[in-house]
């Protein structure tokens, strides 16, 4: 059983394309931009967590072995 398809018949004549976003789909990706874009010229407000000296000795020494 085969579908039917449908076409536009009321094509415009100018060879324009006629598409329409939902504002929602300009604004989101806008939004999100604007928060990268305001933790990245605000960096002050990030804290480094403070954790156990042990763990940065570790990734130093694994540091060492790859670098060799």
């Amino acid at each position: 059983m085969s579908a039917h398809t449908y076409t536009r018949s009321h094509a415009k004549a100018s060879g324009s394309v006629d598409i329409r976003l939902p504002w929602w789909a300009l604004a989101l990706p806008m939004l999100a931009f604007v928060v990268l874009l305001l933790l990245i010229a605000d960096p002050g407000q990030a804290h480094a967590a403070g954790g156990d000296p042990a763990v940065g000795q570790i990734i130093d020494r694994i540091q060492h072995t790859l670098s060799r």
